[in-house]
Order: C-alpha cells, then sequence, then structure tokens
C-alpha cells in the first residue's frame, strides 16, 4: 500500500494532513474549554453584580486574587476628600466626558480606596461648577469593584500634571495623589464604580457608569476550528481519491 501511495504522489500530501489536523482538533478543544470558561465567568459575574452588597472587609480579605473580586457588589461607609479629584476621559453618547474618582476616607481608619462617583460632561469638569455634588460628613457608598485597567495600545498616555487620565489606572492615580494625603498612604488595590442610586444632589457626577461587556464568540471559534478540520480531510480525501485513480486507470484521454 505504502508503495502504491508513493507511487500516487500521496506520501508528502498525507504526512501534511496527519500534522495539521491534531492541532484544528486540538484548537477547537481548547476554544470549547474556554467557551465553558467564559460561561462560568458571565455567570459569576452576574451573580455578583446583583448580590446583596459585601462590606469592606470581606472585600479586602479577598482582594489578593482580583479575579474573585471584579464586579463585586460593596458597601462602604466614610468621607469623601473632594481636595483629590481624578478625571478619567469617558466619551459618551452624550458628548465629551470625564468619570470622577473621589477619595473615601472610612471612618474605621481602613484603607482609603478610590470611587468612581460617575460621569460629568466636559461643561462641569471643574468642581467649582456642581458645588452641591459635593457632598459632606459621612456617605454610604455602594457599587461594583474594579481592577486597574491596563493602557491599551492606542490610549494616550495620562497627563499627571494636568490631572488628565485616559485609562483607570489606580497605581498612578494614587501615587499621583501623596502630596495631597500625605506620605504613602494606605489604599486599598481596587477603585469603586458607584451606582446610580442615591442620585448625587445637583445631578452630577451621575453614577451607574459600569457597562458589564463580557464577549462570549468562543463558540464561533470552536465551529471554525473544527470546520476547518473537517474541510481538511474532504479536501484529502478528494484528492487521494483522484490521485489513486489515476494510478489505477492511467490520465484520462482528450
Amino acid at each position: 500500500m505504502v508503495a502504491r501511495w508513493r507511487a500516487a504522489g500521496l506520501i508528502v500530501p498525507t504526512i501534511f494532513t496527519l500534522a495539521i489536523l491534531p492541532i484544528l482538533i486540538g484548537l477547537g478543544t481548547w476554544q470549547w474549554q474556554r467557551k465553558a470558561w467564559k460561561e462560568n465567568l458571565i455567570s459569576q459575574v452576574q451573580s455578583r453584580s446583583t448580590a446583596e452588597p459585601v462590606s469592606y472587609d470581606e472585600a479586602l480579605s479577598r482582594a489578593s486574587n482580583p479575579d474573585d473580586t471584579e464586579y463585586l457588589r460593596l458597601r462602604v461607609s466614610g468621607t469623601f476628600d473632594h481636595a483629590s479629584e481624578r478625571h478619567v476621559y469617558a466619551p459618551a453618547r452624550q458628548g465629551s466626558g470625564w468619570h470622577v474618582y473621589t477619595v473615601l476616607k472610612p471612618d474605621d481608619g481602613k484603607p482609603m480606596l478610590l470611587i468612581n462617583r460617575g460621569w460629568v460632561p466636559e461643561a462641569v469638569k471643574d468642581a467649582s461648577k456642581r458645588p452641591d455634588g459635593q457632598i459632606q460628613g459621612t456617605v454610604t457608598v455602594t457599587g461594583l469593584v474594579r481592577a486597574p485597567e491596563a493602557k491599551g495600545w492606542f490610549t494616550p498616555d495620562n497627563d499627571v500634571a494636568s490631572n488628565r487620565w485616559y485609562s483607570r489606572d489606580l497605581t498612578g492615580m494614587r501615587s499621583s495623589l501623596t502630596d495631597a494625603i500625605g506620605t504613602e498612604p494606605n489604599f486599598a488595590p481596587f477603585a469603586i464604580d458607584a451606582e446610580a442610586e442615591p442620585a448625587n444632589p445637583g445631578g452630577w457626577p451621575k453614577g451607574g457608569t459600569t457597562e458589564i461587556r463580557l464577549k462570549n464568540s468562543h463558540l464561533q471559534y470552536v465551529v471554525t476550528w473544527y470546520g476547518l478540520a473537517l474541510t481538511l480531510i474532504g479536501v484529502f480525501v478528494a484528492f487521494a481519491r483522484q490521485r489513486l485513480a489515476i494510478l489505477r486507470d492511467g490520465p484520462s484521454q482528450a
């Protein structure tokens, strides 16, 4: 049989097919496993973001594993340091605007944390233009835990001096606050996206900015890789049958 296949010129195509086929099947299987992982993650995030809020202590105890806290619903009380506002660029359907991050100092001396209080348009980016929203005294904030955000390839560099941030660079924001708050302040390793309710006095900032978008395209990839594997098998079978037929019957005469 080997001699026959060699005579038909099928040895190299067979080796190529046997080498590529396991790779395609392996990629399809891997994407199937990723699909199950993503479905579990989406279910987990939906459950966390709608559950009863956990305490700040519990969130801190779980913070060593960011995957265990992202989108966790949390409630914490303290006072805002409005002089510490940091503005992260966030264009929206309404136009150009910013997310307002403010330091919250818990009443019990626990680590401070940055709160994304919500979105403001460019016109009221300056805190002096929304004095009603600068809440004084003890407040209770409920929102979702957010981990630091990596800078994208096309994301501009943060302009620290002008307080214009283009990514959720929590480390950078915390570092920039050292002079305002004190040397090496103790911060939580995450931020909080405040919920829309209760609304801030005066309407700004507008909370509830979190957009949970966990795309699950793994089924499409499964179909693609397994489909390529089946196509490869089909092409090889058709090619082999043609070559063996030529070897058996000789080339067709015009």
